[in-house]
């Protein structure tokens, strides 16, 4: 296919693509889904090789959450029988840590619901950090505590955390449907805070709740133009109790065009398969390891993944290795600050019927029985899965 073809030379030249090459991948028929998965694959191997970052997520607060993002099982009003505790002690969490970091992982996500931290919450995350820091030699820390306060971002960073994760999650023209207790432009603010407090910022969009292909496409292009160094594509894990319980809108191959999709537009950075692979890929996530280089390991906030032994049999056989402490994620380029993403080229305006165009009715087969409310690890008596 030209568009291919034309879609792995920019990608090897980090050059974005238009907008109409981003919606014509997501148009493709499954018929072609393999030449584009191979396609996007030369661009991820070009600019990661065959490694697989693992990273594992640590819920330090659960639940209980005064926003009303739709999709999220801790929102305000959720009926979501999740596990609700408050924060846990630092060495808790570090043990915790500990756990996922034997498993393989090399980045821990340290995360919490709620709008934003009190300046008592970044003391008490910071000390998690130093306690997990000195604990896990070589283990990167990201934080992911909602909107950031003035000096919040720099507190952290002066702590030890590395990276900072708050994802834009959809469209801007869509984002007051899916919230209403904050805006799109409060999510860019605390992004742009965590870049200029000089931590790694981390970004991504959430797929499948009810998005067309234009909001998808609208959203990745305004992370290329935030330009955060990992972009996690989480799939919608429809808990019963939220708004969006019956968003079942998403196929494996759907899931599989929107990872190709996100390298195209974001060619050198770290593509991470997040929350909902399992519920929506499911055997074939192996194929989605040639799109992204990047997966979390074990379980979610609050849900249950996959074993992590499973994680780790499936990365070896589809002829993947996991990426060592030793190893730096990203190329050369983006590790100088001093050489800045080229610019992108103009976009061209869109076709307006892909504008216009509705995902796919959910189908009849759809597995609802796999989506597992997370009952072990941090927060209960249980060890963790990693």
């Amino acid at each position: 296919m030209d568009l291919l073809n034309t879609l792995v030379d920019k990608g090897l030249r980090r050059e974005v693509p238009t907008r109409d090459e981003a919606l014509a991948v997501l148009a493709t028929s499954d018929d072609e889904l393999l030449d584009v998965v191979a396609a996007a694959g030369k661009v991820r191997r070009t600019w990661f090789g065959r490694r697989v970052k693992l990273n594992y997520l640590v819920n330090l607060k659960s639940g209980l959450c005064p926003e009303d993002c739709s999709y999220c099982s801790q929102r305000l009003g959720s009926k979501a029988e999740i596990l609700k505790y408050t924060w846990l002690k630092p060495d808790d969490a570090s043990k915790a840590a500990a756990a996922g970091v034997a498993g393989g992982a090399k980045r821990v996500c340290l995360v919490a619901s709620g709008r934003g931290p009190t300046d008592k919450d970044v003391d008490r995350v910071s000390e998690t950090i130093a306690t997990i820091k000195e604990q896990n030699e070589g283990v990167e820390v990201c934080a992911c505590l909602g909107l950031l306060n003035d000096g919040q971002a720099e507190r952290l960073r002066a702590a030890g955390a590395d990276a900072y994760n708050h994802n834009l999650n959809t469209s801007e023209a869509t984002y007051g449907d899916i919230c209403t207790t904050h805006d799109f432009s409060d999510r860019v603010e605390t992004v742009q805070q965590a870049q200029a407090a000089g931590m790694s910022a981390c970004s991504g969009l959430i797929a499948g709740m009810g998005e067309t292909d234009a909001d998808l496409v609208d959203v990745v292009f305004a992370l290329r133009e935030l330009d955060p160094d990992s972009v996690p594509v989480n799939f919608l894990i429809p808990f019963e109790g939220t708004p969006l319980a019956k968003e079942w809108n998403l196929t494996p191959q759907r899931c599989l065009r929107i990872l190709a999709m996100v390298r195209f537009v974001c060619p050198d950075v770290e593509v991470r398969l997040a929350g909902g692979r399992e519920v929506h890929l499911r055997s074939m996530q192996p194929l989605a390891l040639h799109l992204v280089n990047s997966i979390f390991l074990g379980d979610y906030l609050t849900s249950e993944g996959q074993a992590g032994k499973d994680d780790l049999a499936m990365i070896a056989d589809a002829g993947f290795e996991v990426e060592g402490t030793d190893t730096t994620t990203l190329p050369a380029h983006r590790r100088d600050t001093a050489d800045a993403t080229e610019p992108a080229d103009a976009a061209a305006p869109a076709d307006t019927d892909a504008e216009s165009a509705t995902v796919p009715a959910p189908s009849e087969e759809t597995r609802r029985d796999l989506v597992a409310v997370r009952r072990r690890g941090a927060g209960t008596d249980l060890p963790p899965n990693a």
